[in-house]
């Protein structure tokens, strides 16, 4: 996991935070050890607070992990990791946070424990 806190968000760091995040994350990985690696981008801010990124805030800071690992290891590597988005989806924000290109799924957290609401999310995913 990985992620910026609130006040990172607000001035405008966030790419940099997780540029780092990730490089500090994925130091000493090799690119054949990466294919067994997911990443979940979970903003703090967004832990537990029913907050959560915008589809288009949570894409955008998927594509940066994204493209930071094409520049440690490869645009092969980049397009197979799996980058999960964690900060409070929902069965009300699922589908759109699922629709965007950079999000390959979900770190779901308290939306899980209501039956109804996980199935929803998983119907998301499969849609």
């Amino acid at each position: 996991c990985l992620g910026e806190v609130k006040e990172q968000r607000l001035s405008g760091i966030t790419d940099e935070v997780v540029a780092m995040q990730t490089k500090l994350d994925l130091a000493g990985i090799s690119e054949e050890q990466l294919k067994n690696v997911i990443i979940a981008y979970e903003p703090v801010w967004a832990i537990g607070t029913g907050l959560t990124a915008t589809p288009e805030q949570a894409d955008e800071t998927c594509g940066v992990i994204r493209k930071t690992i094409a520049a440690i290891y490869s645009e092969k590597a980049a397009d197979g990791i799996v980058i999960q988005y964690g900060g409070s989806m929902n069965d009300g924000n699922a589908a759109e946070l699922l629709a965007k290109a950079n999000v390959d799924g979900g770190l779901i957290g308290g939306a899980s424990l209501k039956t109804d609401k996980f199935t929803a999310i998983v119907d998301a995913a499969n849609a």
